[in-house]
C-alpha cells in the first residue's frame, strides 16, 4: 500500500509542476530568441543520454573500439541520416546494424 501512496505523490507533483507551466503558457509571451534558444533543448538531452550509453556500454569506461557493437550502430545511423534525412530508414538501419555487429562478434569470439 506503501508503493501506492509512493507513485501518487509523485503523479501529483509532476501533475503540479507541469499543470503550473501550461497554465501559464498563454499569458506569457517569450521573446524570439529565446524560443529559438529553446529549440536545442531536445537535441541536447538527446545527445546527452545517448553518447555515454554509446561510448561506455558497460557503465565505466570509455569504449571506443570496433568490438563495441553501439558505436557502430551509431556510426551507421550517423551517416544514414545525414546522408537520407529519413528517421525510420536511420532508426531501422542503424539497429539492423547494431544487431549484425553484435552477433558477428559473438560469432567469431565464441
Amino acid at each position: 500500500m506503501n508503493e501506492f501512496y509512493l507513485i501518487a505523490g509523485m503523479a501529483a507533483i509532476t501533475f503540479a509542476i507541469r499543470y503550473g507551466l501550461l497554465a501559464l503558457c498563454g499569458r506569457i509571451r517569450l521573446s524570439s530568441k529565446l524560443t529559438q534558444l529553446l529549440r536545442y533543448i531536445p537535441p541536447a538531452v538527446l545527445t546527452a543520454i545517448v553518447v555515454p550509453a554509446v561510448l561506455m556500454p558497460t557503465g565505466n569506461e570509455l569504449q571506443i573500439t570496433p568490438t563495441n557493437a553501439r558505436l557502430v550502430g551509431a556510426i551507421v545511423a550517423v551517416l544514414v541520416s545525414y546522408k537520407t534525412k529519413n528517421l525510420l530508414l536511420t532508426i531501422g538501419l542503424g539497429m539492423l546494424s547494431f544487431f549484425l555487429w553484435q552477433w558477428f562478434l559473438q560469432s567469431s569470439f565464441h
